[in-house]
């Protein structure tokens, strides 16, 4: 390649003395960097969520191409973030596609030093019998004086702030149901 072509290959050079000095159009690009498109223009479609990180609830666009999320953004509709999304939130990509995400059950037992795997009803089974058993272990019929009580002391919940009002509603009717009565809400302590 010549010093001349080279010269008038340089985007610098179109852009002086093109019709776009202020390098706000197709002067400044490259081949490479003209050839090039956006992440999301490959999306087979685009589905609205929330950001899992905190309760402030930022709204994203999830962009999905062969059923594989491909790249998540904030969504400028939303009134609460404007489209804005904070570290983490602009990571949640990472939470969904990274390569260290576990797929799979994992349980240790007691003084076990190794982690086996399990399938995901045998899993649910055991937290299921366990959660029956703090409740059962921990139940009061009556007090001393034979009023009825109705509660059990072996269980409590205390959400957390990634939690939004929805959630928090339907965890404090479940445990309420199970008869507990220690259930906070971290944004209340």
């Amino acid at each position: 390649m010549g010093v001349k072509r080279w010269i008038e290959a340089w985007p610098v050079y179109r852009q002086l003395t093109g019709t776009d000095p202020l390098g706000r159009g197709k002067a400044p690009q490259s081949k490479r960097s003209a050839g090039l498109g956006s992440r999301t223009e490959s999306a087979d479609r685009v589905v609205n969520s929330v950001c899992p990180y905190c309760a402030v609830g930022c709204a994203q666009r999830v962009y999905v191409k062969d059923e594989k999320v491909i790249q998540i953004e904030g969504n400028s509709d939303s009134p609460i973030s404007r489209g804005r999304l904070c570290p983490k939130g602009s990571a949640s990509k990472q939470l969904v596609t990274g390569p260290h995400r576990e797929q799979r059950v994992l349980y240790r037992p007691s003084y076990g030093t190794a982690w086996q795997e399990l399938d995901l009803d045998t899993a649910m089974d055991m937290v299921t019998d366990r959660v029956l058993d703090a409740r059962r272990r921990g139940w009061q019929d009556t007090d001393e004086q034979g009023r009825k009580l109705r509660r059990t002391m072996g269980l409590a919940s205390l959400g957390g702030a990634t939690l939004d009002n929805e959630e928090n509603y339907l965890i404090k009717k479940l445990f309420t149901a199970m008869g507990a009565l220690q259930i906070e809400n971290q944004a209340r302590i």
